[in-house]
């Protein structure tokens, strides 16, 4: 038991070098911890999952660099998996005021805010309803999806004492990839993050939304803006801090949106903008250029969209528990892990482990992992040791370490892109769940950042947006509404 204690110890101290020192990757002595248990073949396996999951510095100056080629190729209108969507708008002056509905469609839920701008006094946030999006919507057809997106609005109403005889102007918020032909007008391109619902894809959905709303009776509500998610995200960030200039969506998926030069913009063929600069939705997700393991093939074999979104599958909530899980059935499978008859068809069932788990492992600091044996416990496994927990743990923190290392390689290839010498600060307005939820996850990025700007790092700020997408959101429909008159 002594010796069980002090391996705890060392892993516990290890964990902490890993989040906390850049130079420290995560290989080498942190196989100490299983040598009381494992034979050679068990530690080459562990050394084989390190290396997998580990993002070295080479590896994030490669991502940068294919970050900057693809960049420069989707601006310009030529194929790139970097999508760069421009948004039609630029951030905010700081000086709308109104009163909106701000709708926000992204993940497995659905939210409703009423939204009060007052100019130089500020944001309030008057009413906030939250909505299952049900399995059956997200792979049924667009029609039963949008009604039931109405009928929420029409909930929301009600319950906010909102009049149906007033015009109200709303703001979508739409966290898919849209051709965006104007600030109120987008064909979705297609969908993500476990959505697949028919007869959406090359429509627009502000048309959809406007017809649903209609079949549902609701006649004064106008769509004045459609958002993507990381554009709300950034226009309600630098409505408090003007040195925002890059939006991240870190949650059941992931994207970013930066503020970029209308010069740059090669592609665009409108009109010029009254702001030099226009908000680009650069639909990151799709990254593919960049390097998997086995496990993330198998993941990606079983979700609705193979092969699409492999940037967003490495980082992203919806996958991270997934991955998780395939490396723990082959552990399990190994007889590395958990060598208990009962724990041989523990992690077979496929999506049964949820992202949130891995949150759980991260903040059990008791000495004897007791929250992870709980967890254990109610999915069947009555009785698990205790370094079969710490490893539990330690590969919980590999696959979420990767996450965070790869999103700062990302920020860190945006802001090189519009600042190649770090010379101004810039304020990365941040909002979802993982970067929220997990542990240390900020500390892990900013640990990236310093490993490659050293003290000019200080220059990246990372901040929390709390339910910046429906906020900018409103923020955007207050400007297009003071435009119109």
């Amino acid at each position: 038991m002594k010796k069980i204690l002090i391996l705890l110890l060392l892993f516990l101290l290890s964990a902490d070098l890993l989040a906390n020192n850049s130079q420290v990757e995560p290989r080498g002595s942190n196989y100490d911890l299983y040598s009381s248990r494992s034979s050679t073949a068990d530690e080459d396996f562990i050394r084989y999952i390190e290396k997998n999951f580990a993002v070295t510095p080479d590896d994030i100056r490669e991502i940068i660099a294919n970050f900057h080629s693809e960049m420069r190729k989707g601006l310009s209108g030529q194929e790139s998996s970097l999508q760069m969507i421009p948004s039609f708008t630029d951030v905010a002056i700081g000086k709308e005021t109104g009163k909106f509905i701000a709708l926000d469609l992204g993940g497995t839920n659905l939210r409703v805010l009423a939204v009060d701008l007052d100019g130089a006094k500020g944001i309030e946030i008057s009413g906030v309803n939250r909505y299952v999006i049900e399995k059956k919507y997200m792979e049924g057809t667009g029609e039963e999806l949008f009604n039931y997106i109405a009928e929420c609005i029409d909930n929301f109403m009600k319950s906010n004492n909102i009049s149906y005889e007033k015009k109200v102007d709303l703001a979508f918020t739409f966290s898919f990839a849209v051709d965006q032909t104007s600030i109120d007008s987008g064909k979705l391109i297609s969908w993500s993050k476990g959505f697949e619902a028919s007869g959406v894809e090359g429509k627009d959905v502000v048309a959809l939304l406007n017809e649903a709303l209609r079949r549902k009776g609701i006649k004064n509500i106008k769509v004045a803006a459609l958002v993507n998610d990381t554009v709300g995200t950034l226009v309600a960030k630098s409505y408090e801090e003007q040195a925002c200039d890059l939006g991240v969506i870190l949650g059941t998926g992931t994207n970013a949106c930066y503020r970029e030069k209308i010069n740059n913009i090669k592609k665009w063929k409108g009109l010029a903008p009254k702001s030099s600069n226009m908000i680009i939705n650069m639909e990151w997700g799709d990254f593919d250029k960049i390097s998997v393991t086995y496990y993330d093939r198998e993941m990606d074999a079983g979700t609705i969209n193979p092969k699409e979104h492999k940037f967003e599958k490495m980082i992203s909530g919806m996958y991270l528990g997934e991955i998780f899980r395939l490396v723990l059935r082959d552990l399990i499978k190994r007889d590395i892990i958990f060598k208990d008859e009962n724990a041989v068809n523990l992690f077979d069932k496929q999506w049964s482990l949820k992202s949130e788990f891995m949150s759980l492992a991260a903040n059990d600091k008791s000495s004897n992992l007791g929250a992870i044996e709980v967890f254990l416990s109610e999915q069947g496994l009555k009785k698990s040791d205790l370094q079969s927990r710490i490893l539990f743990k330690y590969i919980s923190s590999l696959i979420a370490r990767r996450s965070a290392r790869l999103s700062a390689a990302a920020v860190s290839a945006v802001i090189l892109w519009m600042d190649p010498e770090l010379e101004r600060k810039h304020i990365v307005g941040i909002d979802g769940a993982v970067y929220e939820r997990y542990p240390d996850y900020k500390g892990i990025m900013e640990s990236v950042f310093n490993e490659l700007f050293g003290d000019k790092s200080k220059n990246i700020v990372c901040d929390y947006a709390k339910d910046g997408s429906g906020i900018g959101a409103a923020i955007i429909a207050a400007v297009v509404a003071s435009e119109e008159g």
